[in-house]
């Protein structure tokens, strides 16, 4: 049995292919410990033989993003203590007056310097002193650190000196995290915030997958998703934690660029709404990476999918603010006490109460009917709110709705128009809990013409974590001229790089036939002090040019060019579930599919009458007009007035504005 799991704010994501086929669970996540709702779901899912599981973990971030990783030390060269405090003068609200850079996550104190130096061509200077090394040893042990950050300058050149200390620190019995492994490349202050913050979480990280081992089947097998949309194995997860940051967007993002391929869209804008976030990521032909990503604002350059993230989603809480303006979000009430509609407890309005309150979600059928929401619950909050606001209900509801759809609309144009790109000319792919819900009325701010909501949208993102490769990425910084190397020359480099990736993934179980290289450069014009991460071919610099081009509106063909960093992606191939294509076609709907009528309001004061139909019994070319409700397990998806839907041969919902239907 192969399982994917994906923990949300709300919800924890299961998808399971067994004898049976694919199967979909929902659990409620346990904040306090995420792993009790991973155990729960795998419990339900249950069987006898052994299970590969997938899982895209939030501990890490959470961490991070918390400040409740462990006590940290970073060992550094004498002068360069302070480096991760003082970074570089960008400043993220540049018209922010009280301004203030976030705190370092290693305190001043716990900043060790060794007198050593290695020069910038990778030779030696001066050899760290053993007696120093020891006396640093005995004062982190004093101090109770847990763990480590060993960040020596030019030790992507010349390790030497970071393994000398490694050598005296793990007498501690201390985690280590030596720069040279995590990131060997240059730009010092990167290089330094990267390896603290995977030193930072580490001890997290290993305590949760030893509880999570713990608590599963010997045989079982556990991967772990990384950001960069490909998964690793718990052991290097344990190491590595840094590369997990955003795991579960991640996934999401490779669930929906399969699902859209298989359906014959390559340029797609996913939109994951779930019930804290909302993840949205810009897909041209295959899925975009980078290296400029920051979490907590401390820089990560570890290679993530380019996912941007606001904080608005189904459980965002509504206010107003002291001007009586209405606000969405970032604020979440989770899981616990979660919207109002759940009768746990919760006292702010919601994104979901919101939509439960406009007739858009139907109680008896969320989660199929297996949880309750109450609208008598709701409404007395929502007259209370628009009294203060001097709205009515409706207008408070609509109000709602329309700020969280703008604060998610400006993300997708952080994605698109920000970068050169029309998001005219995309699919919107939408999945989470809550993204059918909105995907429309944001495709028609936007003026994009097409909407899929793949099948189970509310576990795409557990779906996706089971279609994603192994991966391996490595990278070295080498700093060559264009036109003083060729292609020949830089492939020697790739072929040492290749044959660590074969042998990692030999032991990830994966076998030399199913891996696969992707070479990389990361380019600039000389001079520049930025690059752009192209595919390394033997055209490797008219590449760069198309690509500063697309993205810059220029290209300087006569300009010398430089490679900055060469980088490897090693891909291995696992077993995956396919897709279910479907052979019989008909656009009637059959009447079993139709569970009812409801009032509910979509642009105008009064409620309309809104079909609701059972998504299960929907079949490959069923077409209908809007307005309608279609409701799921996992996910409810509204068609509105002026919009049609047909079901594709994958089971996919694909909605489309009036004057763009393709039947």
């Amino acid at each position: 049995m192969v399982v994917g799991v994906d923990t949300g704010g709300t919800f924890t994501d299961f998808v399971f292919f067994d004898e049976r086929g694919k199967r979909v669970i929902k659990v409620l996540s346990t904040p306090q410990n995420p792993a009790g709702a991973v155990i729960k779901g795998l419990n339900m899912i249950g069987e006898s033989g052994p299970r590969d599981i997938v899982h895209g973990s939030t501990v890490a971030t959470n961490a991070i993003l918390e400040r409740k990783g462990a006590k940290t030390a970073l060992v550094t060269n004498k002068g360069f203590e302070d480096i991760i405090e003082i970074g570089r003068q960008n400043r993220d609200r540049i018209y922010d007056l009280k301004y203030r850079k976030p705190e370092p996550v290693v305190s001043p104190e716990l900043r060790y310097g060794v007198n050593c130096r290695v020069f910038f061509d990778g030779t030696t200077g001066k050899a760290p002193d053993t007696t120093e090394l020891e006396k640093i040893a005995e004062k982190i042990k004093q101090e109770d650190v847990e763990s480590v950050a060993v960040c020596l300058l030019f030790s992507f050149l010349n390790p030497d000196h970071e393994l000398m200390v490694e050598k005296i620190l793990e007498k501690t019995g201390i985690d280590i995290s030596l720069s040279h492994r995590i990131l060997p490349e240059f730009r010092e202050y990167e290089r330094v915030s990267t390896t603290v913050l995977n030193a930072y979480v580490a001890p997290v990280m290993k305590r949760y997958i030893t509880f999570f081992k713990d608590s599963i089947r010997a045989e079982d097998r556990l991967r772990i998703m990384q950001s960069s949309g490909g998964s690793i194995s718990a052991e290097t997860a344990t190491r590595e934690p840094i590369r997990t940051i955003l795991s579960g967007p991640a996934g999401g993002v490779i669930g929906a660029h399969k699902v859209a391929a298989v359906s014959g869209f390559e340029n797609i804008i996913t939109f994951d709404m779930g019930g804290t976030s909302t993840d949205v990521s810009l897909v041209k032909g295959d899925v975009m990476l980078t290296v400029k990503s920051t979490v907590g604002g401390f820089p990560v350059k570890v290679p993530m999918v380019d996912i941007h993230t606001v904080g608005a989603g189904g459980g965002s809480m509504a206010f107003l603010d002291r001007g009586g303006s209405l606000k969405v979000g970032p604020r979440s009430a989770g899981a616990y006490p979660g919207p109002i509609c759940y009768e746990r407890g919760g006292k702010d309005i919601t994104v979901t109460d919101a939509n439960l309150f406009l007739g858009r979600l139907v109680p008896g059928h969320f989660l199929g009917g297996k949880m309750k929401l109450s609208e008598k619950k709701v409404r007395p909050f929502f007259e209370k709110m628009a009294r203060e606001s001097g709205m009515t209900p409706v207008e408070l509801a609509k109000g709602v709705l329309s700020v969280a759809n703008a604060t998610m609309e400006r993300a997708i144009r952080v994605i698109s128009v920000e970068k050169g790109e029309n998001p005219e000319e995309f699919v919107l792919v939408a999945f989470g809990g809550a993204g059918g819900l909105h995907a429309p009325f944001l495709a028609g701010n936007l003026s994009i013409s097409t909407v899929l909501i793949p099948e189970n949208p509310g576990v795409l993102s557990a779906l996706g974590m089971l279609m994603a490769d192994v991966t391996k990425d490595y990278s070295r910084t080498v700093m060559i001229k264009s036109d003083k190397t060729s292609s020949e020359e830089i492939s020697l480099i790739f072929d040492e790089l290749k044959q660590r990736g074969a042998s990692e993934l030999c032991d990830e179980g994966i076998k030399p036939q199913d891996v696969v290289f992707e070479p990389l450069v990361d380019m600039r014009y000389a001079g520049q002090s930025h690059e752009i991460m192209v595919p390394f071919r033997e055209n490797f610099a008219d590449i760069f040019h198309d690509y500063h081009e697309r993205l810059f509106g220029y290209r300087k063909a006569d300009r010398e060019t430089e490679i900055v960093n060469v980088r490897l992606r090693c891909r291995g191939k696992p077993e995956k579930p396919g897709f279910k294509k479907e052979q019989s076609k008909t656009e009637k709907i059959v009447p079993e599919a139709y569970i009812g009528e409801r009032e509910v309001y979509f642009d105008d004061d009064n409620p309309q009458k809104t079909i609701v139909l059972d998504r299960e019994k929907l079949g490959f070319g069923n077409f209908l007009q809007g307005p309608a409700i279609i409701v799921e397990y996992t996910s409810t998806t509204i068609v509105p007035p002026g919009w049609s839907c047909k079901v594709d041969c994958y089971k996919n919902l694909i909605l489309s504005r009036c004057g763009n239907t393709c039947r």
